[in-house]
């Protein structure tokens, strides 16, 4: 942990503030890219002992994501990235937050031709926290485009709140629970990227992923981070369960503090 020299403007800030999310270009260099995209191959190939995959091949999660959680607990090259000091830094800017911490890291590969898009949704319904400040760095380590699974977002979406958690398997429609604001699909923004940039989102905001056409995996790493002091609101989840008390502070060895 060690105090950074700004990254981001003012103008990227506010972009933020109010759209939720934003593309930042060349937050790895191309040899970090490469460094990562080795670790993240490990991380998905081996036997998990810590991380958790959530579903098996044959499941119908695995067509939407192919996903496992905490893969810094079981490699630890994965930890370079996942607790990076220049993603974190940029993602304090973008909270505002004093100090950020660490939430849990995932890596997330669309599989080749047989994939589903991932339906639009909040990230903040799933997390336990009462605070509305977490937020994703989200890190391809290849180019990424509507063919392969790229991301969009509808800008402002952030500013309605907590909504409903959707089912990623068989997704209601996120819109239905918009209706009387300006909130619809058709201002939805979509951010191809290049290996080396990525996104971050308002833990709020309304995103979706194309399915992957490809004869490759899209192969992304995603960071979630909290603002410190952000505390825990009750609800079940693997990455707490028995370890806080309602109203706790969201801290400890495996939410580590990650700028000053």
């Amino acid at each position: 942990m060690m105090n950074m020299e700004p990254i981001l403007t003012p103008e990227q800030i506010a972009f933020y503030q109010e759209n939720g999310f934003i593309q930042v270009d060349n937050v790895l260099t191309l040899d970090e890219v490469a460094e990562l995209a080795e670790a993240m191959e490990e991380a998905m190939t081996v036997d998990a002992e810590i991380s958790v995959k959530t579903d098996k091949p044959d499941g119908a999660y695995f067509k939407v994501l192919n996903q496992k959680v905490n893969v810094w607990r079981d490699q630890g090259s994965m930890g370079k990235f996942s607790f990076h000091p220049r993603v974190a830094q940029i993602a304090k800017e973008l909270s505002g937050a004093d100090r950020i911490r660490f939430f849990h890291d995932h890596a997330l590969w669309k599989m080749p031709q047989d994939s589903k898009h991932t339906p639009w949704h909040q990230d903040l319904v799933y997390w336990p926290m009462n605070e509305p400040g977490a937020l994703s760095a989200w890190i391809p380590v290849d180019d990424v485009d509507e063919n392969n699974g790229c991301m969009k977002f509808v800008p402002g979406s952030h500013k309605l709140g907590k909504l409903t958690g959707i089912d990623l398997v068989n997704p209601q429609n996120i819109f239905d629970f918009t209706q009387g604001t300006d909130i619809s699909e058709k201002r939805a923004v979509i951010v191809p990227l290049k290996k080396g940039s990525c996104t971050f989102h308002h833990g709020l905001t309304f995103h979706y992923a194309h399915a992957n056409k490809t004869d490759k995996p899209r192969r992304v790493l995603a960071v979630i981070y909290m603002p410190d002091g952000t505390t825990y609101n009750g609800a079940k989840h693997f990455i707490t369960d028995n370890r806080f008390q309602v109203n706790d502070p969201i801290k400890g060895g495996t939410f580590p503090l990650l700028t000053k």
